[in-house]
Parts: C-alpha cells; sequence; structure tokens
C-alpha cells in the first residue's frame, strides 16, 4: 500500500519505470477506504454512477452537483491514491471558462487532485486551458459513454486504418495540450500498444488490452454486483449480487418468523424490569 499521497507526477514516474497502474471507480466513502487500504493508486469517482447507482439508462443525465456529492464522499475514505472526479456530460463542452470554472470545483469543494475527460482534438483547447489554470487532466478516448450515441452505440473503436490513425492522432495531441495521462476504451489491444507507446503519459486501459501502462475497471463490474449489463472484457473478480440477495432474503424470512432478533443480538437489562415498570 503506498505510504504517501500520490501525485500525477508519480502517476507519470510509474511508466517511466515500467509499473503498471491501477485504477478502479469509487462512488463512497466506505468503497475509496476500501480501494485505498488496498493499494489502487488511482480512485476516480466516475460519471458511471449515474447507471450503476442512480438508475439512469447512461451517464448523460449525471449532473455536476451529483458528481460533487459523491466525489466528496469519497474523498473522505482516500489518504494515498490520486483521487479524479470526472467531468459530466455540457459541464466543460460549452466553453473553456465554464470548463474552468466546473473542474476547479472538483479540486476546492470535492478534494479531487485531477478531473477526467472524454474527447479527442475538439477538448484539446480545453485541456490546454484546465492545465494552464492548474487544473491536472486525465484525457479519455476510444469509446467515450458520454458521447456513444454518434459514435454508433457502444461499440470498439479504431478497428479500422482511418479511424485507428485519428486516435492516435488524438492521443498526441491530448499528450502535447498537458494531459497528465489517457484513458483508452474499447480499442483493439495492438492499437492501445501502439498508442502507449507513441506518448510519454500514461495509458490506462479497459477493454483496451494488456499492453497499456495501467488498467481500470467499475468496482460493482469487478464485484460481480452490477448485472444488468456485462462488458465482455470485464473480468469478475467476485460475484456478489447473489449472495447479497440471498443474505437479503435470509433477513427477510427470519423477520418474517419472528427468529431475528433473537437473544444474542437482543440487550439486557442490568435491573429487574417489572419492578422498575411498577415505578412508572
Amino acid at each position: 500500500m503506498p505510504e504517501k499521497k500520490l501525485t500525477v507526477r508519480d502517476i507519470a514516474a510509474m511508466k517511466e519505470a515500467g509499473e503498471r497502474i491501477v485504477m478502479l471507480t469509487a462512488y463512497d466513502a466506505s468503497f475509496g477506504r476500501l480501494l485505498d487500504q488496498s493499494g489502487v493508486e488511482v480512485v476516480l469517482v466516475g460519471d458511471s454512477l449515474g447507471m450503476v447507482l442512480l438508475g439512469y439508462e447512461s451517464t448523460v443525465p449525471v449532473t455536476m452537483e451529483e458528481m460533487l456529492h459523491h466525489a466528496r464522499a469519497v474523498k473522505h475514505g482516500v489518504r494515498s491514491a490520486l483521487l479524479v472526479g470526472d467531468l459530466p456530460f455540457l459541464s466543460y463542452q460549452v466553453s473553456a471558462q465554464e470548463a474552468i470554472a466546473n473542474a476547479g470545483r472538483f479540486l476546492k469543494e470535492a478534494g479531487c487532485d485531477a478531473v477526467k475527460l472524454e474527447g479527442g482534438l475538439e477538448v484539446c483547447e480545453t485541456v490546454t486551458a484546465l492545465v494552464r489554470a492548474g487544473i491536472p487532466v486525465m484525457g479519455h478516448i476510444g469509446l467515450t459513454p458520454q458521447t456513444a450515441g454518434s459514435l454508433g452505440g457502444y461499440k470498439v473503436q479504431g478497428r479500422d486504418a482511418e479511424s485507428a490513425r485519428r486516435l492516435l492522432a488524438e492521443a498526441k495531441a491530448l499528450a502535447g495540450a498537458g494531459a497528465f495521462a489517457l484513458v483508452l476504451e474499447c480499442i483493439p489491444d495492438k492499437l492501445a500498444e501502439a498508442i502507449t507507446a507513441s506518448i510519454a503519459i500514461p495509458t490506462i486501459g479497459i477493454g483496451a488490452g494488456p499492453h497499456c501502462d495501467g488498467q481500470v475497471l467499475v468496482i460493482h463490474d469487478l464485484l460481480g454486483m452490477y448485472d444488468k449489463f456485462v462488458p465482455s472484457f470485464v473480468k469478475r473478480y467476485a460475484n456478489l449480487a447473489p449472495q447479497i440477495r440471498e443474505a437479503v432474503a435470509s433477513y427477510r424470512d427470519e423477520v418474517k418468523a419472528g427468529l431475528y432478533p433473537d437473544t444474542e443480538h437482543s440487550f439486557v437489562m442490568q435491573v429487574d424490569v417489572d419492578a422498575v415498570l411498577k415505578k412508572v
């Protein structure tokens, strides 16, 4: 487990040293603490919370206030990991000034160390403006969930020569704009390998094969807690949803049958209750 508070420079140094970067999402203090204590280097408060926590059909409806609420909660659990807040849809696309104001709230109000935004060439000027304002930025290309509709849905990107060249150009441009790291989502492994080798900043893969500098997953996917949809690239390290349902069903049955709480789970008076009640 890291002994100090990690910074963006530490994450950059991990690539230079050939050390793989571990990144996971968290949405509350409890999970933030568990991930931090487990040695996860980067904790992302992802806008995926819209789907796994709030029941939205996509990440598009997620608001700044919802993101800040959860980011503040996660901050209470994170001590060592680099904490990154996801800029939600339309919080950074309108203007660079609005992007700075919104991104700044993640640092000032929620205690995040950096922000993440989606997009390629079209957001490079915004990335530069944010970095100039002193806000570290993580980029995100490939499948960008906020604009998945314009990409034809949740599909692998960069499979043909033209789109592969575009993604490589976008990665280089974002690195040049000042991003400190880059998420590569749902792209072929060989393309991710080429991008990783072509830029100095770390790449974090999700559905991008084994050649990235690090990996990220949604914590609910990793733990098998979100079974509405499971992406093919996800490896479940636990399958908690059935266990949770079973535990809740057992609780329900015992309450209905009057078996819980029992003596072991009740408090015992230290004086004679009948004597006390007679005096009332």
